[in-house]
């Protein structure tokens, strides 16, 4: 597992749990960057996954 797919997972598990959070909490700012977190998580998974695709690919032509 690439390390951007590894901090991309634990990105959105924090950013899942700030956003839970605020909204039990009613704090609005501490949902809206839980929400952030969460989606930069998300791109920074599928950075890795699309990384570790790219190099299975160039190990199957070798």
């Amino acid at each position: 597992m690439d390390k951007n797919t590894k901090g991309g997972i634990g990105h959105q598990v924090k950013g899942s749990l700030k956003e839970a959070t605020g909204k039990v909490t009613g704090n609005q700012s501490k949902e809206l960057a839980g929400k952030v977190e969460k989606n930069l998580g998300k791109a920074q998974r599928k950075v890795g996954e699309a990384t570790t695709e790219i190099k299975n690919a160039v190990k199957k032509d070798d």
